[in-house]
């Protein structure tokens, strides 16, 4: 069993979380004026970083909010969690 530290709730098993995709995806200024392949790249195209990659989680069974979370793609192992909008930790080591 994974545990997942939510920011408000504190350290839960992982059947309480769903994944959400890569933190940090700033939306676009004027989406009306993408084109078809521009939006395609906001929505699908993410990196594919190996190690330490930050990620947004819903606690979809408990509080049901949102946040940020370092995980290791390798080893799958959790890092610092932080709540949207405030200050990114540091990249685990």
């Amino acid at each position: 069993m994974l545990l997942i530290n939510c920011p408000w709730c504190g350290s839960r098993d992982e059947t309480e979380f769903h994944y959400g995709s890569q933190a940090h995806i700033g939306y676009p200024e004027k989406p009306d004026e993408l084109t078809d392949t521009e939006w395609a790249e906001y929505i699908f195209y993410r990196e594919n970083t190996k190690g330490w990659f930050a990620e947004r989680w819903v606690h979809s069974v408990g509080c049901r909010r949102w946040f940020n979370i370092w995980r290791n793609t390798q080893t799958h192992e959790f890092g610092p969690s932080y709540k949207p909008f405030t200050k990114q930790p540091s990249r685990p080591k």
